[in-house]
């Protein structure tokens, strides 16, 4: 019983070890710097205590106790922060939210239960997949209060940063996990030899060297082909101006409202005198709330009068300012930015759409006058309704379209993309940093996830703050200049506003999350999807009998080789045309180009190559104990006793098939193109010929092997796939259109006749039809290149992770397509 105990709490001891010392690696990680680096293992020792558990609870309670330490670890500076905002004391705030851990980190625990119920069910490879899916899906469904990931962890480093415009901060999340999940397995196995340990360290050190490698290519590539900015296209000096001045409340019951508001203008103004008379700002920005009320609806004479002073100031400085003030309508007040004009005054509001909870505004769950009592500090703010972009109508006739965010809004990245969808060429960002004062850390954080928008959407950010890190931010994460915390600073500087090519994050969104959420359901649902045929890992394509006669293609080598090429060139152009889409946008708005291109590029050597696969057509069958194959009046027979064996082929080039090897050890001069060769192969052994010759074991037969595994769905039939599925998508997206454009349904064939209505719907079909295509051949060429991937890493596995691939790819065509449209349908 003694020794039990001893056991017991020799365990506990190592685990409460591993569990601190994660945190502590976690508080240097958070620190920035060179510390970066420790993102990909600080994991590790909290994952082998994980490996150690042995139930479900256990599991949890570590999960738990890892929420908590590194609530403490990375985020005590916000314990203080609350403390300070209500006068609870610091020791007191970050009680609370320690106390909260589990609500503020839940994804440790979902992470932790997730991990233990897949090792049980799965390998080791699909339960890091399925525990990293879950701690990616609790960040995107849960809502968080300070929007934090891991992925934020990475901006101290220029090149790794650069990744977040393909996958945001939640890919980066991912691969964090995955190279945390490689190094802790390469230690359970360290015993086991030297090369059992190193693939799986090998794999985790893969994950820094792509970030790497992808970061130099987005530097050193992306600026040289970008087209230079022309005369009207000159970059945007912007005046960001800090003024310091913090605690408004303090200063009113010192000095009294208007003496506070008069102090408060008379900063600002002095200070954008400066930015434009001698520094040649050709806009003014200031900081969230620096006007301490509401502009354009004045609350008293008083406030009237100011109202008029700041009109007066921006008409004699001659360039537009954008600050940060309040709103108001019927609904309530706003935290709001304000958009003036020299010339025409005030231009309109943005609203702040993401408040702070419990100090900004009160849940509706939660609203009562017991908990403003006991919750003074409380506001009563309304939110903003989303992203809007406002025109910046400079002296020198430019008009440029910027995105204005306000303090959290910038930790939404949602915000930011659809601000990019519509146009913006720059974002404004406000934020009143006074939490921070004494905690720069959580304002270094901050500037950190503003700069994150910046590339996800390759958009230049002028980012200011009453008294924090306020700086002007390049579409690369540049901090090119900035102030120091806490002191009174005029910022400085110009960025270029040319219209940028579209990241895949601008173009699928925040996607990653999404794709972990789907991917635990499909796990979750494993069960019942086994019922689906194709789903059941019996299900093999290679395993169904092959009906006799058959057609075939038989190919002499000159047209094997012809097509083969005709038919590489047509895919190799998908991918072009993928990639043009995403940078071009002159191809990408212009439909009758995306044709003539889909056209020339594709349509025209898939149809070449089909025609010389179809100009060789034979029947197939098996006569009198021989392989006969007819094509037109030609016939061949070939005795079953002259083949020695049949050969698939590796490549599947143009498409699948294999050659006959003779007894005689020559090859036969014609080549069989079919769908099913291992079919065949077992064909001619039931009717007493070899069996299919196996290729000797290499990455690039298993990956053949893999290939012809997979059975074809009816999903998959060209018809159903390139024609019906883009002509569901069409209908409802023409008729949106409709309505937007002329008012009706029909509204276009009330106008202009049958014809062109016919003609219009038409180039909407032949529109989304390349669009399907070109997201199915992004599927495809995932799946080929994971495919490729597992087989060189673990050839056993490559089967298996091919069907779950093909799995993905049917899910995200075929229902995330139709969902995309109906969110982009409902959200118009």
């Amino acid at each position: 019983m003694t020794l039990l105990s001893n056991s017991k709490i020799r365990r506990s001891t190592i685990a409460l070890v591993g569990i601190l010392a994660s945190a502590l690696l976690a508080a240097l990680y958070v620190r920035g710097g060179a510390a970066y680096l420790l993102g990909f293992v600080m994991l590790v020792p909290w994952l082998r205590t994980l490996d150690a558990r042995s139930s479900i609870w256990t599991s949890l309670l570590s999960g738990y106790a890892m929420s908590l330490a590194y609530t403490a670890a990375a985020f005590a500076w916000f314990g203080s922060a609350i403390g300070s905002y209500t006068q609870v004391g610091a020791g007191t705030g970050l009680a609370l939210l320690l106390l909260a851990a589990p609500l503020f980190q839940p994804q440790f625990l979902v992470f932790a239960l997730v991990r233990h119920v897949a090792s049980y069910r799965y390998g080791v490879r699909l339960r890091t997949l399925a525990a990293a899916a879950a701690w990616l899906a609790t960040e995107y469904l849960v809502p968080r209060l300070l929007g934090d990931t891991l992925g934020y962890g990475l901006y101290p480093s220029p090149l790794m940063r650069q990744a977040a415009d393909l996958g945001g901060t939640a890919g980066l999340t991912f691969l964090l996990l995955l190279a945390n999940e490689g190094v802790a397995l390469a230690l359970a196995r360290r015993t086991l030899g030297w090369r059992v340990f190193a693939k799986p360290l090998a794999m985790s050190a893969l994950v820094p060297a792509l970030l790497t490698a992808y970061g130099m290519t987005v530097l050193t590539l992306v600026p040289a082909l970008s087209p230079q900015p022309t005369v009207s296209e000159k970059p945007l000096r912007m005046g960001l101006i800090q003024a310091n001045l913090t605690d408004y409340e303090g200063l009113r019951q010192a000095k009294g409202a208007h003496a506070v508001v008069r102090e408060v203008l008379d900063t600002h103004f002095a200070m954008s005198y400066d930015a434009v008379v001698r520094q040649g700002a050709d806009a003014v920005l200031w900081s969230e709330t620096a006007y301490p009320t509401t502009f354009g609806h004045p609350k008293s004479e008083a406030g009237a009068e100011f109202d008029q002073e700041i009109l007066a100031t921006i008409k004699a400085a001659g360039v537009p300012f954008v600050f940060g003030t309040y709103d108001s309508d019927t609904q309530g007040e706003y935290n709001a930015a304000a958009f003036v004009q020299p010339d025409h005054g005030l231009l309109g509001f943005y609203r702040k759409t993401r408040l702070f909870p419990l100090t900004e505004y009160v849940p509706a769950w939660l609203e009562s006058e017991n908990l403003r009592r006991l919750l003074p500090w409380t506001g009563n703010w309304r939110a903003g309704n989303g992203a809007r972009v406002f025109p910046l109508r400079l002296t020198d006739g430019r008009d440029i379209p910027v995105l204005p965010l306000i303090c959290l809004d910038d930790v939404d990245t949602g915000l930011a993309i659809h601000g990019a969808r519509l146009g913006a060429r720059a974002i404004l960002t406000m934020s009143n940093d006074s939490w921070f004062s004494s905690q720069p850390l959580g304002a270094q954080l901050h500037q950190a996830a503003a700069a994150f928008r910046s590339i996800e959407t390759r958009l230049p950010q002028f980012r200011v703050t009453s008294n924090g890190y306020s700086a002007v931010i390049d579409a690369y994460g540049n901090a090119l200049a900035g102030s120091r915390m806490g002191e009174r600073s005029l910022v400085i500087a110009a960025l270029p506003v040319t219209t940028p090519a579209r990241t895949l994050m601008v173009w699928w969104g925040d996607w990653v999350g999404l794709v972990a959420s789907v991917f635990l359901l499909m796990l979750a649902a494993q069960p019942i999807l086994a019922l689906i045929p194709g789903w059941r890992l019996g299900d093999a394509a290679a395993e169904q009998p092959l009906r006799l006669p058959v057609r075939v293609a038989l190919l002499p080598p000159a047209a094997r080789y012809a097509a083969a090429l005709l038919r590489a060139f047509a895919r190799a152009s998908l991918l072009w045309m993928c990639a043009a889409m995403l940078f071009n946008e002159a191809l990408r708005t212009n439909t009758l180009a995306q044709i003539r291109t889909f056209g020339a590029l594709f349509l025209a050597p898939e149809a070449a190559s089909w025609s010389l696969l179809l100009a060789y057509s034979a029947r197939a069958s098996l006569e009198n104990g021989s392989l006969v194959l007819s094509r037109g009046a030609q016939r061949f027979e070939l005795a079953i006793s002259e083949i020695s064996a049949l050969v698939v082929w590796r490549l599947p080039l143009p498409c699948p098939g294999a050659s006959l090897r003779l007894v005689s050890g020559q090859r036969w001069r014609y080549a069989l193109a079919l769908a099913n060769p291992p079919a065949l192969a077992r064909a001619l052994a039931a009717a007493g010929g070899p069996p299919l010759l196996p290729c000797p074991p290499s990455p690039l037969s298993s990956y053949a092997q893999a290939r012809l595994a997979m059975q074809r769905w009816r999903l998959d039939h060209p018809l159903v796939k390139f024609a019906l599925l883009p002509l569901a998508l069409a209908i409802p997206a023409f008729h949106l259109h409709q309505h937007i454009a002329y008012g009706s349904a029909f509204g276009e064939y009330y106008s202009f006749g049958l014809k062109a209505y016919l003609i219009a719907f038409a180039l909407w079909w032949s529109a989304w039809s390349i669009g399907v295509v070109l997201s199915a051949t992004l599927l495809r060429a995932s799946i080929e290149i994971g495919t490729l991937i597992t087989a060189l890493l673990s050839p056993g596995k490559t089967i298996a992770m091919r069907r779950w691939l093909e799995r993905i790819a049917h899910v995200m065509l075929y229902l995330g397509l139709p969902s995309w449209l109906l969110f982009n349908v409902y959200a118009a």
